[in-house]
């Protein structure tokens, strides 16, 4: 079984999982450090396949409330249907008796020639072309410092800064710097970068908190980058919404993703 980026534990119970909440996978200023986003979707991902046995079709989660270092997350599988070539499933993450995260999703797959892609991924440079990013924080540790990021279109970080994406697209290449297999769980990390591309939009130190993020599959193939898409399509009232795109190198559309989110935008080092 390939490593996971996070340490999601088997319990005694097959449809119960425990993951620690250490600060290798969470994000945040200093004295408000929580659980990545994505982690929570990619947590549940990994448990639903490793219950079903059936590879994951989609999955959406909603960002319920905050996970902290220290405290262990329960993830609850049920299956209440299931078929000849998919499950449909749902999972309840929660410390103690505060629920975190709620995911619902469909596994399985079905017998069948047919398969196509009608998006392209974007004509950007390759991942070694493009000049390495970092986050805005800039933190030694914690997630952000176990994801290599290069920017293949538009700005990140606080580079995004009076510079504002007029198409409200921006392309990232990512990959854990960990030998970690690009599978559906690490994917669902990696959508959750949605909120970068709010900044690359406004060119502003924009991003935002999480309210859901949807992750759809179509075909997963081994490559070391994934080009991650971002397209924001609005932001009004304090709330902002876009999708991403999940490339293979080799052009091949892996998944898409989609979520809403909290705007905030950080001017000042306070904000930090």
């Amino acid at each position: 079984m390939d490593k996971l980026f996070f340490d999601l534990k088997a319990t005694h119970n097959p449809h119960r999982w425990h993951l620690p909440v250490d600060p290798s996978i969470c994000v945040g200023p200093p004295g408000n450090v929580f659980m990545f986003g994505g982690v929570g979707l990619a947590s549940a991902v990994a448990a639903l396949e490793r219950t079903t046995g059936r590879p994951l079709i989609w999955a959406t989660a909603q960002y319920l409330g905050f996970a902290r270092p220290g405290s262990v997350v329960d993830i609850d599988v049920w299956t209440p249907v299931q078929g000849k070539y998919n499950t449909q499933a749902n999972t309840k993450g929660h410390v103690d008796d505060k629920e975190i995260i709620s995911v619902s999703a469909a596994l399985g797959a079905r017998p069948s020639e047919l398969s196509g892609q009608w998006t392209d991924r974007p004509d950007v440079p390759p991942p070694e072309d493009c000049d390495p990013a970092e986050h805005w924080r800039a933190a030694e540790g914690g997630l952000h410092s176990r994801i290599e990021v290069r920017v293949a279109k538009g700005r990140y970080g606080t580079a995004r800064s009076g510079a504002p994406e007029a198409d409200g697209r921006s392309a990232l290449w990512v990959r854990p710097r960990e030998r970690i297999a690009i599978d559906s769980a690490m994917l669902a990390i990696m959508a959750d970068f949605v909120p970068s591309g709010i900044g690359a939009a406004l060119g502003k130190n924009a991003g935002g908190n999480s309210l859901d993020n949807t992750l759809r599959i179509r075909r997963i193939v081994p490559t070391d980058w994934v080009l991650c898409d971002i397209r924001i399509a609005g932001v009004h009232g304090g709330f902002g919404h876009g999708a991403m795109h999940l490339y293979a190198q080799d052009g091949e559309l892996m998944a898409t993703a989609s979520q809403s989110l909290i705007v905030r935008v950080r001017e000042t080092a306070e904000d930090r």
